[in-house]
């Protein structure tokens, strides 16, 4: 049985409140999470460290892969017309005129061997 958290808060907000939920319903052997995709470089550390604090509190592994996984490879929009792009097992970023749609999906079950214990993020974003 599968339960959807769902929240509109900020992302510093609603971390450990969602956290909260989830461990009311679900006891985690381990966590994953995905290391690139996220819009903004700021929500990437807070969730790294949130999730790491988690791991080392729980005594639980924490293991990761790339946002790619998820979104059938599509680029990923890093920031402005800044995109991620995977080629060739590579992340690379580029220039997009145009919008790219970015929905990802979440499988009901997780293939395990897509994911590792690198859980260090790709820092990959030019300083603005």
């Amino acid at each position: 049985m599968i339960k959807t958290f769902e929240t509109t808060d900020q992302t510093s907000e609603a971390l450990p409140l969602l956290f909260e939920e989830v461990l009311k319903v679900y006891q985690p052997v381990r966590l994953f999470f995905l290391l690139e995709g996220l819009e903004a470089l700021w929500q990437l550390k807070l969730l790294t460290f949130f999730l790491k604090t988690l791991s080392i509190a729980l005594k639980i592994p924490l293991l990761a892969c790339d946002g790619f996984v998820f979104n059938q490879s599509r680029p990923i929009r890093a920031m402005r017309n800044l995109y991620f792009i995977k080629e060739a097992h590579e992340i690379v970023t580029k220039r997009l005129d145009d919008p790219i749609e970015q929905p990802f999906t979440l499988p009901e079950v997780l293939d395990e061997t897509l994911f590792n214990d690198n859980v260090e993020p790709l820092y990959m974003l030019p300083a603005v």
